[in-house]
């Protein structure tokens, strides 16, 4: 997983303070575009707009007229018919021929009739294919394009600009010429650790192709039938017809559903399983390649045989070199890889003939090749790359020159997550409100809005085009990931405008409809919370998960311990008299306070998003996702408060033991005992919920379904939290190892131990605390 603020930390540093000194020298932190300042919204915002006069209505007496050359089949057409439709419930009639009287929307393709301006890819005729004009006016709206790509660019454009008022779809007199700055505007779809189903991944595309996005690229791993390897099948992967079928689809809306397989690092989910663990460059670790083992190159090209097979008609593949942090440092009976780097001249070149190797045979086979060219490789070692390969990433002003001198192009990469858990940080908790101050980081969107548009790479590289990721290691939900999506490819299209923010609220109605409201807030309160849950936690070494082999610079020796999260539970009451500890409470006073000011603003998030349920005209599934991870969050936040209740009703047993009153210590530690236990099925039901909505469009994450196995083996090098468990119980994992279970039989045994002294009833009811199935709680069903 790239994090680009790791990768070459003092050219991002430096990157970013001439990013901020260009944004505030181009002004674009106060811009607002001329279709924002009249109330439309288009994402991305296109390049040249002139607006006349005023706003005119459209509606279904607009008839729909195709120049010669433009077929009624015409995807163009077709997007334009079924989502007035379905988005503006408006129908237009189809004549072709000669020009109607009526109101027109034409549709023309006119070969060299859009001319492109300023644009950073040198390639201006794959850049025209896509542009388009269209020509906005009461009695004519006039769609044009050179090429077909630009026509359904126009109407994306087209469908965007319509407003809904007063009942009426208004549209803006005037003029836009639009082309994009880069030609390949990619997001990166992580299906490694879970399967979309097929329906979904179309969905996604579609969406994509909304928004101008043009590059898919997805990761399988196991959840492909790879015919060559089918021990890393998992027990659900698409079957090579059905990726063509995706491919197929992608390619009607001039998408690029793009093949991502990682090589020589990240292939734990290969060298997990005994047949491929020969290749190991280390024995005791899965995570990298022997890039010196001829079997490895077997495996990996019959691997992307299977890939391109079911991938016909894409142009691109993704030979994922990222973190390749130990090709050349083995030296075992398996591996000798640091004979062949000294032989060659350093670690960088023996990655550089790995990279020859497999990207030629890509090549070979009519790909070009995307690769991320970053450490070890250095300035030195990249004349030793074939000069057909597009770079994934810049670096900075010690690469990219180099690779530009050596013909390499290159893409702008940013992310809209990297290890953010439940929910991207599209707005960013301020130190103030964390258990655990830290410098502020950037917001996604204002980040990504810098990085793509204000790089140096753009005078310094020979650019091509945006890589916009988002990573699903840490188990989120994809749906959770467009917004960042949207603005960073809005980005690639048209870099410097409009202003984030304003890019930001252009994209929500858009994606849910007019009729979305507070948006912003709802974002922002969904950031906050995600966040919270992740720092209200302390970080252990773990006890649950095997060591970490090492990191990026180094090798640990030993293998150093992964890291848990974990709270440290109130103390167990002491025979005689029940007497406590330390106060809870008081040593967690700041977690607590922050815990009931999260939960007011749950309160408001669960109001939004219940009232936008109600509302929205699209993307409803969305939100449906949004609540479940509002519940995650909940669920939290009143188990922290429910730790403070526990401490405050072992104050009250210890208080009345003291006093000689019995029954009421007794009642207070079984008052105790029945909170852990609602904590537990409060849990169990928020799992249980989350399950059900994240599997309407995933399949289920499970160890053995149509007739395969999932091998559970934990990555040596890189913590995937969506990988420690086997299915969704992920997301409450640092629950499952909070030892409540001990806990809780520890403080029955008191009771037991106090009531026989008394001559009180015992109790001896068994808390299974890593039951994660739904099951009422002893107390409910004694009240029902």
């Amino acid at each position: 997983m790239k994090d680009f603020s790791r990768i070459q930390p003092k050219w991002y540093c430096l990157f970013l303070i001439i990013a901020i000194l260009a944004a505030g020298r181009d002004g674009t932190a106060a811009s607002v575009s001329p279709l924002g300042a009249r109330g439309y919204t288009v994402v991305p915002e296109p390049q040249q707009v002139t607006l006349n006069g005023g706003d005119f209505t459209f509606s279904d007496v607009w008839r729909l007229e195709l120049a010669p050359g433009v077929a009624p089949d015409d995807v163009a057409v077709q997007s334009l018919k079924e989502d007035l439709k379905s988005r503006l419930r408006v129908t237009l009639s189809v004549q072709s021929g000669k020009r109607s009287q009526s109101q027109t929307v034409r549709l023309a393709i006119l070969p060299n009739s859009v001319a492109i301006g300023q644009a950073a890819d040198r390639d201006k005729n794959t850049l025209a294919e896509q542009a388009y004009r269209i020509e906005l006016a009461a009695r004519a709206i006039n769609i044009t394009a050179n090429a077909r790509p630009g026509l359904f660019y126009g109407v994306q454009t087209f469908l965007q600009l319509l407003k809904p008022r007063d009942g009426s779809l208004w549209l803006p007199e005037g003029e836009i010429v639009d082309w994009p700055d880069l030609q390949l505007r990619e997001i990166y779809w992580d299906d490694a650790h879970h399967l979309d189903r097929l329906e979904e991944l179309k969905r996604a595309v579609r969406q994509a192709a909304f928004f101008k996005i043009n590059g898919f690229a997805i990761k399988l791993e196991g959840h492909f039938q790879y015919a060559s390897a089918p021990a890393v099948v998992e027990p659900y992967a698409l079957s090579p017809a059905e990726l063509q079928e995706l491919t197929d689809y992608g390619l009607r809306y001039y998408v690029q559903v793009v093949p991502y397989l990682d090589g020589p690092a990240h292939v734990a989910f290969i060298l997990k399983h005994p047949e491929y663990a020969k290749l190991r460059a280390f024995p005791e670790s899965n995570y990298e390649f022997c890039v010196t083992n001829p079997e490895t190159y077997k495996v990996l090209f019959g691997m992307y045989e299977d890939l391109l097979e079911a991938n016909k008609g894409v142009k691109y593949f993704h030979l994922s070199t990222d973190e390749p942090y130990y090709v050349g440092l083995a030296s075992n009976g398996q591996c000798p890889e640091v004979a062949r780097a000294q032989e060659l001249g350093s670690v960088g070149k023996l990655l550089a003939e790995f990279v020859t190797k497999t990207a030629d045979y890509l090549h070979g086979r009519g790909r070009t090749v995307i690769f991320w060219g970053e450490y070890p490789l250095k300035p030195e070692d990249i004349p030793s790359l074939p000069k057909h390969l597009v770079d994934g990433e810049v670096y900075g002003p010690d690469f990219d020159p180099v690779f530009r001198k050596h013909g390499i192009r290159q893409m702008i990469y940013t992310a809209t997550q990297g290890v953010e858990p439940l929910f991207p940080d599209y707005y960013v908790l301020p130190s103030p409100r964390r258990l655990h101050p830290r410098d502020d980081g950037t917001e996604r969107v204002p980040g990504i809005f810098r990085q793509i548009s204000y790089t140096p790479a753009r005078k310094q590289a020979d650019l091509m085009g945006v890589v916009v990721a988002g990573w699903g290691d840490s188990g989120l939900h994809p749906e959770t990931f467009w917004l960042g999506y949207a603005t960073g490819a809005a980005a690639g299209w048209h870099p410097g405008s409009p202003d984030p923010r304003h890019s930001m609220s252009a994209f929500y109605p858009l994606f849910y409809g007019p009729s979305a409201t507070n948006m912003g807030r709802l974002y922002q309160l969904m950031s906050l919370q995600a966040q919270f849950w992740a720092d209200s936690w302390e970080e252990v070494p773990s006890a649950a998960r095997k060591p970490i082999f090492g990191d990026s610079d180094r090798i640990f020796t030993p293998p150093r311990p992964a890291h848990d999260q974990t709270l440290l539970l109130p103390p167990v009451p002491s025979l005689p008299f029940l007497t406590m500890g330390e106060d809870w409470s008081e040593a967690n006073a700041s977690r607590l306070r922050l815990a009931a000011e999260f939960l007011a603003e749950n309160d408001e998030l669960l109001d939004l998003l219940q009232m936008n349920l109600q509302r929205v005209e699209f993307n409803r599934y969305n939100l449906e996702v949004f609540v479940s991870i509002a519940q995650l969050c909940r669920q939290n936040l009143a188990m922290l408060q429910s730790l403070g209740h526990i401490n405050e009703l072992l104050k009250s047993a210890q208080a009345a033991a003291w006093s000689q009153q019995h029954p009421e210590a007794v009642a207070a530690l079984d008052e105790v005992l029945e909170t852990v236990e609602e904590i537990r099925a409060q849990r169990n039901r928020v799992l249980s919920e989350t399950t059900a909505t994240w599997c309407k469009s995933w399949f289920p994450r499970v160890a053995e379904a149509n007739g395969r196995r999932f091998l559970h083996d934990l990555d040596d090098v890189k913590d995937h939290r969506a990988d420690r468990t086997a299915d969704l119980s992920y997301l409450v994992y640092r629950q499952l190892l909070l030892p409540f279970g001990e806990w809780a039989e520890k403080v029955q045994a008191a009771r037991h131990q106090y009531a026989q002294a008394h001559n009180l009833p015992t109790r001896s009811q068994p808390l299974n605390w890593g039951e994660t199935q739904v099951v009422t709680p002893q107390a409910q069903v004694a009240d029902e």
